[in-house]
């Protein structure tokens, strides 16, 4: 599992087609910290209004059980319950509407950042489809770790879902939005107690990663309570 990581001052920018990050000691040349299409980041966020952030849920809203997810895009554990676990909650819990599903995403670092933010920029609709692909692929996207490789396989990933290069020109660049992002992370994994991922609240209640037989005899459980 990963641990807890907070991302430091840095900033997001793109050049030369792809996103690099930036910190006061680590700049493009021809460039500064600051400059261009820049997201500082605050380590301290709690200032921040976050209520524009979209909670990304599946199933019905009125739903007898929740689960929140705290998931990393390149979290290696998060890739083998998306594929292994999932599935199966899905079908039985989530279509049958027992379940209401939140994910919730953990910036551990810059790729699941970026990665958090192409999703992201997809909108409701494509989000889960794309969370899939990213899960699944995350060895090829992530590759041997180049930013600018990682950034263009995004970029195919979200051209593939439909998005434009403008759009996510734009989604990438989006200083503010960046910025609510980290700090809605921040906000959620500390008042949650989160320390790893995956991690998940089932009906406020914090369980670590699990296979399908335990998930499924917890969330029995609780929809045994709610009964």
């Amino acid at each position: 599992m990963k641990r807890r990581v907070f991302i430091g001052t840095g900033a997001l920018a793109l050049a030369g087609g792809g996103a690099y990050w930036l910190n006061s000691n680590n700049a493009l040349p021809g460039t500064t910290a600051d400059a261009g299409f820049g997201a500082a980041m605050a380590e301290t966020t709690d200032e921040i209004d976050t209520s524009s952030v979209v909670e990304m849920a599946m199933g019905d809203k009125d739903a007898p059980v929740t689960v929140v997810e705290y998931a990393s895009f390149t979290c290696p554990h998060c890739a083998t319950f998306h594929q292994n676990v999932l599935p199966g909650i899905k079908k039985n819990y989530i279509d049958t509407g027992k379940v209401r599903f939140i994910f919730r995403e953990a910036y551990f670092d810059k790729y699941g950042l970026w990665a958090s933010l192409m999703a992201r920029c997809g909108g409701e609709m494509r989000y889960f489809g794309i969370t899939d692909i990213l899960m699944e692929d995350q060895k090829a996207w992530l590759g041997e770790g180049d930013p600018a490789a990682v950034v263009d396989n995004l970029r195919k990933v979200g051209l593939t879902a439909g998005m434009t290069n403008e759009q996510l020109d734009a989604c990438f660049s989006d200083e503010d939005n960046v910025k609510t992002l980290v700090s809605w992370y921040q906000q959620n994994f500390t008042r949650d107690n989160m320390d790893s991922t995956p991690s998940f609240l089932i009906q406020g209640e914090k369980y670590s990663n699990m296979s399908y037989e335990d998930f499924s005899a917890a969330l029995d459980a609780k929809l045994a309570e709610a009964e």
